[in-house]
């Protein structure tokens, strides 16, 4: 383990190196940061029923050394950042490997460390930043998966913009991808779901644009468009908006996609449209809501493989996508600082699907799942920053076994300087 970290800091540390000759600028040094994250992190997902795995648990420590520097002065400033990840085995076997928390050889056997390198190197004009390199980007398009030690993370150029006011502006292209619990980047593939889409239809082009627009301070209205080179392609409309109501405030959320298949459609045919809404309102502490989604077209939802949607009802284990799939979900959130006892929270959820059409399964297609979150930050003493977290999944389906998953996480970020 000593080694292990020594060759983590020691890589990043090369990296930050090529910052040096930058250093006559102030700013570039001023306004840098360094941060370690320590995630101690614990899967177990029983899957209840006789299934040819019916248990995933492993244990791990993770160390996530980040480094950010400010920009170098001028009209164009340019920076560099910089992602170190180091993921210990504590406990694992191979019956019980692939959480996601640790990288696995062909034998299914998790190996002890592995270690990750991500840099980046930006740009910023007026009010646009442009990235290029390791991208961890979040899109209504495309969000990377972020629910175990390390993020999922894409290679590419990104660039955002503020310079019209009250709009925000991004645009860019992926080449490849590289999984949270793996060390190499590969070309991209959609999500099978169901096995309806080719598994074997690989891409190295993730193009993406779109736009942010605050009509009010309470209006947010969205477009935004992606595809995935020859396989398929998606658009998305999104409207938010907030306003008073008696003691609280009220929440109107919708989103909506709408994918087809992209040049020759390598996966297959793409036909795809998604409904999801959500209205809630927030009292204090108290924070419920709920809402009613829909899938049409003869094909399930589309988004990139090892990536999660941007759904209401992507939830710990499923996310309702399957063909035609309606679902209902609700949820209640509470934060107990309205008690006096600030940094815990707790939340409950539950959705509730039916009318999906499965591949390989005859009939209706219903399931449900209920969810339970509750996070603590120690908020004084010597473990002031310190968080705990306890996720449960209760998950049952006519098409797939019945899951009962926990996850225990905890975690501490030291900020370096």
């Amino acid at each position: 383990m000593k080694k292990s970290l020594t060759q983590l800091i020691t890589g990043v540390g090369v990296v930050s190196s090529g910052l040096i000759p930058f250093a006559a600028h102030a700013d570039f040094i001023k306004d840098s940061s360094g941060t370690l994250e320590l995630k101690n992190y614990y899967f177990n997902r029983d899957y209840r029923e006789e299934a040819s795995q019916s248990v995933r648990a492993e244990w791990a420590q993770g160390f996530l050394l980040g480094i950010k520097s400010g920009f170098t002065e001028g009209t164009v400033g340019f920076g560099l950042d910089a992602m170190g990840m180091l993921g210990l085995k504590l406990d694992s076997s191979p019956d019980k490997s692939g959480t996601g928390l640790l990288q696995r050889d062909s034998d299914k056997r998790a190996s002890d460390s592995y270690s990750k390198l991500g840099v980046t190197a930006k740009a910023r004009f007026a009010k646009s930043e442009l990235r290029v390199g390791y991208l961890v980007p979040d899109l209504p398009t495309l969000q990377p998966n972020t629910s175990r030690l390390f993020p999922q993370s894409f290679s590419g150029t990104q660039l955002v913009s503020n310079d019209i006011s009250n709009l925000k502006l991004s645009l860019g292209q992926l080449d490849q991808a590289k999984d949270r619990d793996s060390t190499n980047y590969e070309d991209m593939k959609l999500t099978t779901v169901s096995k309806v889409y080719k598994s074997t239809a690989l891409s190295d082009q993730f193009r993406f644009a779109g736009g942010d627009y605050s009509l009010t301070p309470n209006t947010l209205l969205s477009y935004h468009y992606a595809a995935l080179d020859s396989i398929y392609h998606q658009q998305y409309g999104g409207f938010k908006n907030s306003f008073g109501l008696g003691p609280g405030s009220l929440k109107t959320d919708v989103r909506y996609f709408k994918a087809d298949k992209d040049g020759a459609g390598l996966a297959g045919d793409v036909d795809n449209r998604a409904l999801s809404t959500r209205l809630t309102y927030q009292y204090g502490g108290h924070s419920i809501g709920g809402g009613f989604q829909r899938q049409f077209g003869t094909t399930p939802f589309t988004y990139l493989d090892g990536s999660i949607s941007y759904l209401f009802t992507e939830y710990q284990f499923t996310n309702f996508t399957q063909t035609k799939e309606r679902a209902w979900h609700a949820r209640y959130d509470y934060n107990f600082a309205d008690l006096g006892l600030p940094g815990l929270l707790f939340g409950i959820k539950y959705a509730k699907g039916d009318s999906a059409e499965v591949i390989g399964f005859n009939g209706e297609g219903r399931e449900w799942e209920r969810d339970l979150d509750i996070s603590y930050v120690v908020q004084t003493g010597p473990f002031k920053g310190v968080s705990m977290r306890w996720r449960n999944a209760l998950a049952k389906g006519n098409f797939y076994n019945d899951v009962n998953e926990n996850r225990v996480l905890l975690g501490y970020t030291l900020a370096l300087w």
